[in-house]
């Protein structure tokens, strides 16, 4: 955001590689130590059966809310490099990986450009991504509708919560 704004933005979390309750932790208290992002909120983690490319083991992912005063790329390139410090490698398309940040949600702003596309493209389309969102963000509004009526259509069949949730929300990893 221009003139040290600030901003409300969500980010879902995954990881299929390694340890990836640590890998997700390990992300979050990433991005909590990059200036101009403070983590708000964050989901319980999720275990959830892969999607596109399906010949891979499971995920585990999760959802945070942030307040940034970054700009919408300059949030996305922070989540990148995370991603690159925490061993991110691309090797195809929606395939294993060991941590994938991806920005969902940006203060209600619309872009679509070569790097970025908010809200993001298959938001709507993905419980795994939803089922997180829905726990810390439920009235959000993506594309005229709420987190929880886009969740209605999905089927959630294999996403599990795999911690108990805690009143106060789970407790956010620092560095």
């Amino acid at each position: 955001m221009p003139n040290g704004s600030s901003a409300d933005a969500y980010l879902g979390l995954g990881s299929n590689l390694g340890d990836k309750a640590a890998m997700l932790d390990a992300a979050i208290a990433a991005l909590a130590a990059t200036p101009g992002i403070a983590i708000t909120a964050r989901s319980r983690d999720y275990r959830t059966p892969p999607w596109g490319d399906t010949d891979q083991d499971w995920f585990l992912n999760a959802a945070v809310g942030i307040v940034t005063t970054l700009s919408p790329h300059a949030l996305l390139d922070a989540c990148l490099a995370a991603e690159t410090r925490l061993g991110r490698v691309r090797e195809r398309r929606w395939g294993p990986r060991v941590i994938d940040i991806d920005v969902l949600h940006y203060a209600g702003a619309t872009v679509s450009d070569e790097r970025l596309v908010l809200p993001h493209r298959f938001l709507r389309e993905r419980a795994f991504v939803l089922v997180p969102l829905a726990e810390i963000a439920p009235d959000l509004m993506i594309g005229g509708e709420t987190v929880m009526q886009a969740l209605a259509r999905l089927d959630r069949s294999g996403i599990e919560p795999v911690d108990d949730p805690v009143p106060t929300g789970r407790p956010i990893p620092t560095v």
